[in-house]
């Protein structure tokens, strides 16, 4: 799209590609993408997860999208280098939930945490890190529901042959049909409190960086 000068919009991998070209160095989203259920068969697994590895930008998210393989997720995350950590919670949460059920592999108590772990991480010439940031306990969706929706969602796919590309919208969009629009609900208010988080993360980083120029 950019050699033909076409607009469209972004991944998480090409944002944070855009956000380090442009000095950003904390950019908020709803969830990354990750492996997908059924990854040892399709191999469909998001480039979020390898851009994460070698892009030195910190993503504020609400953990990795529900409809995925989140264990499998963290497993890749580690693998390949990238620091993960849950604001405010020992759990990782799962998008429109607070919990996964997985353990958080670092906990981050306060924006001044995540401001000094992401410096560190970019003296050190890491790549990016991700803050999982669980939604609000009055904004959560019911995890069965979602759990439900999403199984169902993802044999209709399987039924109709979708891959690649296609199978994440596809899979959101049925959820938040089954859910009768909770899912949605959910998403909006967990982006709203990733941005607040985020910025607050990014005002001190700003200090940080000011006071280590003074």
């Amino acid at each position: 799209m950019l050699s033909q000068r076409l607009t469209g919009a972004t991944t998480v991998s090409a944002t944070m590609l855009l956000a380090a070209a442009a000095g950003i160095a904390v950019f908020v989203t709803g969830g990354i993408g990750g492996v997908h259920r059924g990854a040892s068969e399709s191999f469909d697994v998001s480039t979020d997860l390898s851009e994460l590895a070698r892009t030195p930008v910190a993503v504020v998210c609400a953990g990795a999208k529900s409809i995925l393989d989140i264990p499998k997720t963290l497993e890749v995350l580690e693998t390949c280098g990238v620091a993960v950590a849950t604001f405010g919670s020992d759990q990782f949460p799962a998008f429109y939930t607070r919990s996964s059920g997985v353990r958080s592999p670092w906990r981050i108590d306060t924006p001044a945490q995540a401001a000094a772990a992401i410096a560190a991480s970019q003296a050190l010439h890491l790549g990016g890190l991700v803050l999982a940031v669980p939604i609000p306990e009055s904004n959560a969706a019911d995890g069965e529901a979602i759990e439900a929706a999403t199984r169902s969602a993802l044999a209709e796919a399987s039924a109709q042959g979708l891959s690649g590309a296609a199978v994440t919208p596809f899979l959101l969009k049925r959820v938040a049909e089954a859910t009768g629009g909770a899912s949605l609900a959910a998403n909006i208010a967990l982006v709203l409190n990733n941005a607040t988080v985020g910025s607050q993360v990014a005002v001190e980083l700003s200090k940080l960086r000011k006071r280590a120029n003074e």
